[in-house]
């Protein structure tokens, strides 16, 4: 195994990796700093976008361009032109709720969270939502103090989903024709390791590998919540990953500088990190269809 440095611009709060099978290219966030940025790794050319709102969470978009979750809305961003339209929102109707994390189902929905926005003092007024290609909202379920890690079985019938202020990492059966969710259990207790779960991302075993911020860790469950391997990481704050690479045999991992919290800082962090060599293959992300 072996963990380098991409060559993208240190990020303040680094999250949000997905990766364009298509393209051959990473795309982040960088949420404080209101910026969407893509990595060509073959090309090692990088380009970005600023928003006008912090991104809690991307997409991409079979017609082109990305979702977006800005704030308590929804909005399309073109990547030729740079311009940010609404699809949808405001989703709440409580202030206080924010969306962070999502990703697309393989009907081309775009399921997101909600999130409590006192980070420090969070409440179950979260939850887990849709956004149909009709830019409809539904909600599929309540009571999440902090969103995060949503990510599909490679057939597309399981959802995982964390509450980060519980360490739980959830999963529900998923019912691709309708949308909706049902029997949600605990897949996995995080607190063993010393962290919460942020992003993540699952292979084509239908391992779920998770990175735990605050851990300076990535785990790999397997399909019973079984926990197969932890990888260590450089820094502590890791906060998502994504399969990328020719073969999707390549682990990308964003991480978050200490500082933009107000602590201390940490050599390396902030960095997008890759790992090769972990003798697994992601699956190619779905993009929304609306």
């Amino acid at each position: 195994m072996r963990i380098e440095r991409a060559p993208i611009e240190r990020l303040g709060l680094g999250e949000g990796a997905v990766w364009d099978a298509d393209e051959q290219a990473l795309y982040v966030l960088d949420i404080f700093g209101m910026k969407v940025l893509r990595h060509d790794p073959a090309g090692g050319a990088n380009r970005s976008w600023q928003t006008p709102g912090h991104v809690g969470a991307l997409a991409l978009r079979e017609g082109g361009g990305a979702v977006l979750a800005m704030g308590d809305s929804l909005h399309a961003l073109d990547f030729a032109t740079g311009e940010c339209t609404k699809l949808a929102g405001p989703v709440f109707a409580d202030p206080d709720v924010t969306i962070n994390d999502g990703a697309a189902d393989r009907r081309g929905r775009f399921v997101f969270g909600g999130c409590s926005a006192g980070m420090d003092n969070p409440r179950p007024i979260g939850g887990l939502y849709s956004l149909g290609t009709d830019h409809a909202v539904t909600r599929l379920d309540s009571g999440t103090h902090q969103s995060n890690s949503h990510c599909f079985s490679p057939d597309g019938r399981v959802l995982y989903c964390a509450d980060s202020f519980l360490k739980h990492l959830y999963a529900y059966d998923y019912d691709l024709d309708t949308g909706q969710v049902s029997e949600k259990r605990v897949f996995a207790d995080t607190s063993e390791l010393g962290g919460v779960p942020d992003g993540s991302a699952v292979d084509a075993d239908g391992v779920v590998w998770v990175s735990i911020f605050q851990a300076g860790k990535v785990a790999a469950y397997r399909p019973d919540g079984r926990l197969e391997r932890v990888i260590d990481m450089p820094v502590r704050l890791i906060s998502s990953v994504a399969w990328g690479g020719a073969e999707h045999d390549r682990l990308y991992v964003t991480t978050i500088d200490p500082a933009q919290f107000g602590w201390p800082e940490e050599e390396g962090s902030g960095h997008v990190y890759v790992v090769d060599g972990l003798g697994s293959r992601g699956v190619p992300e779905p993009r929304y269809a609306g």
